[in-house]
């Protein structure tokens, strides 16, 4: 894992105790608050022990399962069993319905219970009692859901940057009639030469790519008592997932057209989706977006 990752949850075992497994393959998941890690056995032979539980929180280094060196034998085929077969007998009656049987029918109310009661006069009270709370129409439920790692980790990066941040939301009005006429015009041919839908991001990107180049000072960074002004841009695009916002670098934009990054984003994108992210893809960006 990376530096800056210390722990994280472990989230699956794919493999069990008494599984054999080969040397380098997946035996489970760990997530952290950047990406998820696979667990891989380090040699071949059967598992003899599990050392952690699946949501546990685990450190970088700790051992995690006991595995008993040996050649991974191939698994025999198990011969199907047949479905076990039972002759039909007569099922007995529950006994609250033999109970319910044997009891009289009830009584019916006799005329003296069918007359209505007579009203008797309450004494007066002083003061009236409060009305009653009307009922609220709609559910009131709540369901609370255990966030992950990489969500608790974007909370508390936007709690931050919310506490210590001078926060200043600019609007710019733009005419992207144009654009949107482009898109339009092209987007057919696009999605069948080059099988990539032609959006709008990839307008942005080359955007922000060309205001960084005439403005150098934006794509630099600070790096001890130096300014480092880079010759490339790779920009930072944020991606949804199911387990929150991402952001994977496209690399070298300054290079790229439309359709270069449009096939980028969407590649990049699928990889977040599956989960299949790696740091590497996550690092770098001289520039978000």
């Amino acid at each position: 894992m990376a530096e800056s990752i210390t722990e994280g949850t472990l989230k699956s075992w794919s493999k069990q105790v008494g599984d054999s497994v080969s040397a380098d393959e997946e035996i489970g998941t760990i997530e952290t608050d950047k990406i998820d890690v696979a667990v891989n056995a380090p040699q071949s032979g059967k598992i003899v022990q599990l050392l952690a539980s699946e949501e546990d929180t685990v450190t970088v280094g700790q051992d995690l399962v006991i595995i008993e060196p040996g050649e991974v034998e191939a698994a025999a085929p198990k011969e199907a069993e047949a479905p076990a077969t039972s002759t039909p007998k007569d099922t007995p009656k529950p006994a609250d319905q033999e109970v319910a049987k044997k009891l009289p029918p009830a009584p019916s109310p006799s005329e003296s219970e069918k007359k209505p009661l007579e009203k008797k006069e309450a004494p007066k009270k002083e003061k009236e009692a409060a009305p009653a709370a009307r009922p609220t129409p709609g559910s009131r439920g709540e369901t609370r859901v255990k966030m992950n790692r990489m969500r608790l980790r974007i909370a508390e990066r936007l709690k931050e940057s919310q506490n210590a941040a001078a926060s200043l939301t600019t609007f710019n009005e733009i005419d992207m009639s144009s654009l949107m006429e482009m898109r339009k015009k092209f987007k057919d041919q696009v999605l069948k030469e080059h099988e990539v839908k032609l959006g709008y991001m990839s307008a942005f990107a080359k955007a922000c790519t060309l205001a960084l180049k005439e403005i150098p000072a934006a794509n630099a960074s600070i790096e001890g008592e130096e300014i480092v002004y880079r010759d490339y841009v790779d920009l930072s695009v944020a991606v949804a997932t199911p387990k929150g916002l991402v952001t994977p670098v496209v690399r070298n934009t300054e290079t790229m057209n439309f359709v270069d990054i449009e096939k980028e984003i969407a590649f990049l994108g699928k990889k977040a989706r599956d989960g299949k992210l790696t740091l590497e893809d996550m690092a770098g960006g001289t520039f978000t977006m």
